[in-house]
């Protein structure tokens, strides 16, 4: 379509336009990340690490015998030459990172490959007479010890590279008579290198509570991990790609309604992020539209009104809409039949079409007043001017609205657009608390299919499918619960990292008045 064929279009064709462009155009930007902005990363590592082992070459070449010597004991040239705080330092961490990595480190990488070689012993007390239980090799506890080991040694790699470039500098700085000791150590600590300092307390919490959980799950997820594997008075081992198969439905019995299960649910995942992020975020600025209009009375009501669902716990609202929507004994069906407006009961939560469809509704009664709320202070900071001068031009409240205040807010808001979409793709409160999956998926014949695919639900997310199998099920399979986390940390980082990326809020940020 030409430029000219566009203009001609009514307003929302040219939106409709808009809306089909964008996702026609979400495969080819995916290929272009992939093809461009992946392969240069890649590219842009492999010189890194190149060039980093010629500098490293370098350094121990051209280097004086204590930098030499650093390359075997981290610290040793600081420690030379008066930096005792960040020489004892390194020292200390090579000394704890030694004796992690004989005592426990070094055992597990070697029992990774089988995750262990005998669970338990069994023997008969020699003086009680009684059979007595020896626990050896607990795979879980491997699995963990071999992924902190790994963490360890990225930190060494990296200490000790940072510790070898130091050296160079500290013997540079003392063939013309300077030195850096303790004193311009902790100075630095408090003032240009603060910030790391600051730093790197998120970073450990990143490690330990995101970095190691990741790594934990990646690995999981090729394993037979299960209830099944009484841990430790069993081993689990390795299946390769076996949960992945079965994800996609190319193993097993019932391999094609697990597929078809997964198909659904991750469709309606991503169905579910566009309406629960759209609706609320366009209809809550158009309720903040609305209340900041000028001879709006009662601002203030309606305000306090509409954040009242923001007063009440989530969790205590959907809990409460769960009982008034049921079928059998939920009150709006009760006021509803004697109202006279229905004569059977509505299946809000058994059927599926009318799941989905009451589930977006409600998100939308308890999510419209947050984005009501963020909208209010930036349209406050719209420069009237640009509204006045259109209304002299004689531009329609329409008109005014898809050229000033839309380009406005979804340049302010644009990142937080997307963290919201994410969001509502891990939307765990809404939909557990909710419909808590409901209405099962069934067979051809009508028959529920719990066994087969984990007692997955037609309103389930994956996050919420994925702890139904992790927690809730009688047989727990943490392998292809783990790779159910994997699909939507791929989903999420995908669309983080594209879209993020291709906001004019990240692209144009010097723009912004």
């Amino acid at each position: 379509m030409t430029t000219i064929e566009y203009l001609a279009l009514p307003t929302y064709k040219r939106i409709l336009y808009k809306i089909l462009a964008f996702f026609v155009a979400i495969p080819k930007v995916i290929w272009n990340f992939i093809s461009v902005t992946i392969v240069r990363f890649f590219t842009k590592i492999g010189r890194g690490i190149a060039n980093y082992f010629i500098d490293t070459y370098e350094i121990f070449v051209g280097g004086d015998w204590k930098t030499r010597l650093s390359y075997i004991i981290m610290g040793f040239g600081h420690i030379y030459r008066k930096s005792y705080i960040k020489g004892f330092l390194y020292l200390l961490y090579e000394i704890i990172f030694i004796y992690f990595m004989i005592s426990v480190g070094g055992p597990a990488m070697m029992r990774i490959g089988s995750f262990g070689y005998v669970a338990q012993t069994t023997y008969m007390h020699p003086i009680y007479g009684i059979e007595v239980s020896d626990f050896k090799d607990d795979s879980l506890l491997i699995l963990l010890n071999f992924v902190i080991s790994l963490i360890f040694i990225a930190i060494l790699i990296f200490l000790w590279s940072v510790q070898v470039r130091e050296n160079r500098q500290l013997e540079n700085l003392k063939k013309i008579g300077k030195r850096i000791g303790d004193k311009e150590t902790v100075q630095g600590l408090v003032g240009k290198n603060f910030h790391k300092v600051l730093l790197a307390f998120p970073t450990f919490g990143v490690v330990m509570f995101t970095i190691i959980p990741l790594f934990l799950m990646i690995i999981v997820g090729f394993t037979n991990y299960s209830s099944t594997y009484q841990n430790p008075k069993e081993l689990f081992d390795w299946v390769g790609a076996y949960n992945f198969q079965k994800l996609f439905g190319l193993t097993g019995d019932n391999g094609y309604q697990f597929a078809a299960v997964f198909g659904q649910i991750l469709l309606w995942t991503l169905i579910w992020a566009i309406f629960a992020t759209f609706t609320n975020y366009f209809l809550g600025m158009i309720v903040a539209m609305l209340i900041n209009k000028k001879g709006i009375k009662l601002k203030k009501l309606w305000r306090t009104i509409l954040i009242t669902t923001i007063a009440v716990p989530q969790f205590i609202s959907l809990l409460f809409l769960s009982k008034f929507l049921n079928t059998d004994l939920g009150a709006m069906n009760v006021i509803l039949k004697n109202l006279g407006l229905i004569s059977e009961n509505i299946k809000f939560f058994d059927d599926g079409l009318i799941a989905k469809i009451t589930i977006i509704v409600v998100n939308m009664w308890i999510g419209i007043p947050y984005t009501m709320l963020m909208c209010s202070g930036i349209l406050m900071n719209i420069p009237q001017d640009l509204y006045e001068s259109a209304k002299i031009d004689g531009a329609s409240p329409i008109k005014m609205y898809m050229k000033i205040t839309l380009p406005y807010m979804l340049f302010v808001t644009g990142p937080y657009l997307i963290s919201t979409f994410v969001g509502n793709i891990n939307n765990f409160n809404v939909i557990y608390l909710l419909s808590g999956g409901n209405p099962v998926f069934t067979n051809v014949n009508g028959v529920p299919l719990n066994t087969e695919v984990y007692g997955a639900g037609q309103t389930d997310l994956l996050i919420t499918w994925l702890y139904k199998i992790a927690m809730t099920q009688a047989t727990k399979d943490y392998g292809v619960a783990s790779v159910i986390g994997i699909v939507v940390f791929v989903v999420v980082a995908s669309i983080s990292l594209i879209f993020y990326n291709r906001t004019n809020a990240v692209k144009n940020e010097g723009d912004f008045q």
